[in-house]
């Protein structure tokens, strides 16, 4: 016993078992065969039917035969395994062509299971028949079975490019498969096209198989993946519902009635259920499953007050009505797994069917040689037959005939011995006919099967016939639609397109809420609580946007940050909002000061920026379209100055500039010239001690100039009281900054039907109507604006414009 203990290294021991057995699962279970698309189970389930003669025109069998038969014979493994190998294979939602014609429960859509295998029946589809064309042939090899009883093919014939239009998902051993399903007419067109033009590309080929094919239907959208997967073996597509879009009693309806591949529509609404429950997906007042024979029909149901594109973006971006699907195209070429692109798929197939037209050319031959060399012996016999038969008689026993025959007539063994089986009918002048005819029947045939072997493009041509042929017999139209250029759902598409009013204080914290929110009163009124800030906080900002617009955001250091108006929180009046620090990288003692709301990036607008000291600076739009994470710098400041305004205009507008002891200059923006973003700007208005900028405004004739006071009083001046100069003059008088009026808070060009909204310290807020607002001359107190509780003082004033957002 001792000598057959052997010393070595555990280490070595485990990782040659491991590699064993790593190959094991990889060839022997979990990875397709390149050539005819199937694995180990899959084809021993075939061979089983089709040894058990359960073709498409035969009666149907129980399951439980099938399962038996191959787990006897073939595939010694559980029953479990083989027959839910033969379920899939069934069920017209798993393949986009089944192989299995089955009857009785298999399954569905819903996750249920099929029926036991001793309810179910089945036999072969006439496409799985295909797959075994010719193997009597000698067409492929065969092996032992695993107990050496029996044989099996190694692989199929496979007239059909399985792999490709059936698609294979396995996992074997630090590897994995994952090949969609195409449409047949568009792979048979492609292997034509293969075997036209050896050198054709990913691209081109792409030009005929646009795609993957699912049985379930659903919509690909972004195809950059596809091309990826179509030239190196890898690549992600995005799947999606069919989902339309439908009116039932005046509510909005989303109709499903297509999900993406291998989705469980339970779960699916199930899931859909959790999270209109959680709040993720809202505005859903139902949900119903009326699927039928006829098909899927899942219908959401949206409440009157809502977004059915916003409902559906969240529904895309939340459950499985859109996925992704994970392309790798790896398969086994020569006993060892190979990622491949589209092209060597078809270039191996090809090779494949070569190979079996060969074989199978060649089987033909050798009988049709055989049978002739036996039709020739029996014409020789049937020339002189009188003397044939009188050899035989004078022969003592079979043997001796035979020999005889052949030394006499000059025959071989096998002609010698079909003469003394011929029966005398074959003497009648209609058979020896019909010899003679079956004879030079064989003949042109030998000489076709030869010409087909000396020529490899007569094989090539045999393959493309046969790809025409499965095309017309088994093609149909695609269920799977492409749509080129759509992109992932992205957390913008799930906001709704709206106006509403951001609002930030002066210790830092932003919200926006819903335009709606703040309700028009007539001027002098109390106002609404717009927001809740501490006793000492006060609220520095507020402007009006759209949701998707961008947000220039500038801070009193004269750095710029970006983001979506989106991406402030939403909050209620009475929240404080959220701090801005938590938006952007802001550094020690830094804050925003201004808020720019843009749509796109034009370059042929500017940005002005005024600074606390009378700076101005010109610069173009499109320079701020690319900040990064720390921000970026909007305007080079020089000591004690910090940024007061920004505004967006076209290089022509004129502008205001206001300071809080009352004076205005107005002046030409061609007057400024144009700089880099970094630069630091020219003077915009001269300054007396102790004054600074309030504000900037780009007006017109039209407008008139709102100026409101830090005690709320304001009035209205038309444009034409400003005299045009140039920047740099100490300007005219704007309003008397008296006692009563305190200091100008800010100024607003505005028109007769706007609307602003004025907000106190202590974040009490007023919207009015402009025309309510007094119209008077430059050098006035102006009128009460909003009325003001002991200790409170105007902050800010926004002007609120309808814009389509």
């Amino acid at each position: 016993m001792a000598e057959q203990i052997h010393k070595r290294l555990i280490e070595e021991e485990m990782k040659e078992s491991y590699i064993d057995y790593s190959m094991s699962v990889i060839v022997g279970r979990a990875l397709p065969d390149v050539r005819d698309g199937l694995k180990p189970v899959h084809r021993r389930v075939l061979y089983t039917m089709k040894e058990l003669g359960l073709l498409h025109n035969k009666p149907f069998k129980k399951s439980a035969n099938v399962v038996g038969t191959c787990m006897a014979k073939f595939h010694p493994h559980g029953d479990v395994a083989i027959y839910d190998t033969l379920v899939r294979m069934a069920q017209n939602f798993s393949l986009r062509y089944p192989l299995v014609d089955g009857q009785g429960n298999w399954g569905s859509q819903d996750g249920d299971f099929a029926a036991a295998q001793r309810y179910t029946e089945a036999r072969m589809t006439k496409l799985a028949e295909e797959m075994m064309l010719d193997i009597e042939k000698e067409t492929v090899n065969f092996v032992p079975n695993y107990d050496g009883s029996l044989e099996e093919p190694v692989v199929l014939p496979s007239k059909v490019p399985l792999l490709l239009i059936n698609g294979s998902s396995g996992i074997a051993v630090g590897m994995a498969t994952n090949i969609p399903p195409h449409n047949l007419k568009e792979i048979a067109k492609g292997v034509t096209k293969t075997i036209e033009d050896p050198e054709v590309s990913a691209a081109e080929l792409m030009d005929i198989v646009k795609g993957p094919d699912f049985p379930t239907g659903g919509i690909i959208s972004s195809t950059v993946g596809l091309r990826a997967a179509y030239s190196k073996g890898r690549g992600k597509i995005l799947v999606k519902a069919r989902i339309n879009k439908e009116t039932k009693k005046e509510k909005e309806i989303l109709v499903v009635t297509e999900i993406p591949y291998m989705v469980n529509k339970s779960s699916l609404l199930v899931e859909i259920a959790e999270l209109v429950k959680s709040g993720i997906v809202q505005d859903v007042s139902d949900i119903m499953d009326e699927s039928d024979r006829k098909g899927m029909r899942i219908v959401i149901e949206i409440k009157k007050s809502g977004n059915s594109e916003i409902v559906l973006n969240q529904l895309l971006k939340h459950t499985q009505l859109q996925t992704t699907f994970g392309i790798i195209m790896l398969a086994l070429h020569n006993s060892q797994p190979v990622v491949m692109g589209l092209k060597d798929m078809l270039s191996h197939f090809v090779k494949h069917r070569e190979e079996v037209i060969k074989r199978r050319t060649q089987f033909d031959l050798d009988k049709s040689l055989e049978r002739s060399h036996i039709l020739q012996g029996m014409i020789i016999a049937l020339e002189d037959v009188d003397n044939i038969v009188k050899t035989i008689k004078e022969s003592n026993d079979v043997d001796l005939a035979s020999e005889n025959l052949i030394k006499r007539f000059n025959l071989s063994d096998k002609q010698a011995k079909a003469i003394l089986e011929m029966k005398l009918q074959k003497l009648t002048s209609l058979e020896t006919e019909k010899i003679r005819e079956e004879q030079n029947e064989l003949l042109k045939l030998i000489e076709e099967l030869k010409s087909i072997l000396d020529s490899r493009q007569k094989i090539l041509d045999i393959i493309k016939n046969d790809m025409k042929e499965l095309s017309e017999k088994y093609g149909d139209e695609r269920r799977t639609e492409i749509i080129e250029g759509e992109e992932e759902i992205e957390d913008e598409d799930l906001i709704p397109k709206e106006t509403v009013v951001v609002t930030a204080t002066h210790s830092g914290y932003v919200k926006r809420l819903p335009i709606e929110t703040y309700r028009i009163q007539k001027r002098g009124g109390t106002g609404v609580k717009g927001t809740e800030i501490k006793k000492e906080d006060t609220v520095e900002h507020l402007f009006v946007t759209g949701t998707h617009d961008h947000v220039l955001c500038f801070s009193n250091s004269g750095r710029l940050y970006w983001l979506k108006a989106y991406q402030i929180p939403e909050a209620s009046r009475y929240a404080k909002g959220k701090a801005i620090v938590n938006l952007f990288s802001l550094e020690k003692g830094e804050g925003i000061t201004a808020f720019i709301p843009v749509k796109e990036f034009d370059p042929d607008k500017y940005l002005i920026i005024a600074t606390k000291n009378g700076i101005v600076k010109k610069t173009s739009l499109e320079a701020y379209s690319n900040p990064r994470k720390g921000g970026i710098i909007g305007i080079t400041l020089h000591e004690n100055d910090s940024l007061v305004n920004v505004l967006l205009t076209s290089g022509f507008d004129e502008l205001i500039i206001a300071s809080k002891k009352g004076n205005a200059v107005r002046f030409n923006e061609k007057d400024v010239r144009g700089v880099g973003r970094s630069a630091s700007g020219v003077r915009g208005i001269r300054l007396e001690k102790n004054d600074e900028v309030v504000g900037m405004e780009k007006i017109t004739e039209s407008k008139t100039l709102l100026t409101i006071t830090e005690n709320g009083y304001g009035k209205r001046t038309e444009i034409s009281d400003y005299r045009l100069i140039r920047r740099g003059g100490k300007g005219v008088i704007n309003i008397k900054t008296s006692e009563r009026n305190g200091n100008v808070v800010c100024i607003k060009a505005v028109n007769e039907d706007d609307e602003v909204m004025t907000i106190s310290e202590k974040g009490i807020i007023i919207r009015m109507p402009v025309k309510d607002i007094s119209c008077i001359g430059r050098n006035t107190q102006g009128v009460r604006i909003m009325r003001l509780k002991e200790g409170d003082r105007v902050t800010t004033v926004e002007k609120v414009v309808e814009e389509e957002f």
